[in-house]
């Protein structure tokens, strides 16, 4: 049973470092990646600004981790950062025309590589895949 489940274990983290690879490479080509590409993910969503430390909260990260990202993330010109209204300690990250336009770049990258990845599943194996991975989540 120990060895069956190190053994499942090494494959799901296999096939996920083969996978983020496979991502990271495509999104390299126009200068993102799978770290950036969710930064701006929930900046969109947020409505296109956030304080840092909610951005790292949504990562799921701590703040200096983020605090790093939205450095690399200006520096690209993808985020600005302001002065949070809200809170005059706090500072947000605001996603620039750049950054919108980098996110969808990368949403359509992020997507054509899931049906390239997950093209080679029926609709059956992609449903069980899904199911089993939203179980071990848990």
């Amino acid at each position: 049973m120990a060895v069956a489940e190190r053994t499942g274990l090494f494959a799901v983290l296999h096939a996920s470092g083969v996978l983020e690879g496979r991502v990271e490479s495509r999104l390299s080509e126009v200068d993102l990646s799978l770290a950036k590409l969710a930064a701006l993910h929930h900046l969109t969503l947020a409505g296109e600004s956030l304080p840092l430390g909610q951005l790292a909260e949504r990562l799921r990260c701590v703040k200096s981790n983020v605090t790093q990202l939205v450095d690399r993330l200006e520096a690209d010109g993808l985020v600005n950062r302001t002065a949070d209204p809200n809170d005059r300690r706090s500072r947000l990250a605001v996603l620039t025309d750049a950054g919108r336009k980098a996110y969808a770049r990368g949403s359509q990258i992020q997507t054509e590589s899931e049906r390239e990845l997950f093209g080679a599943l029926t609709a059956d194996e992609a449903s069980t895949l899904h199911r089993l991975l939203a179980k071990l989540e848990r």
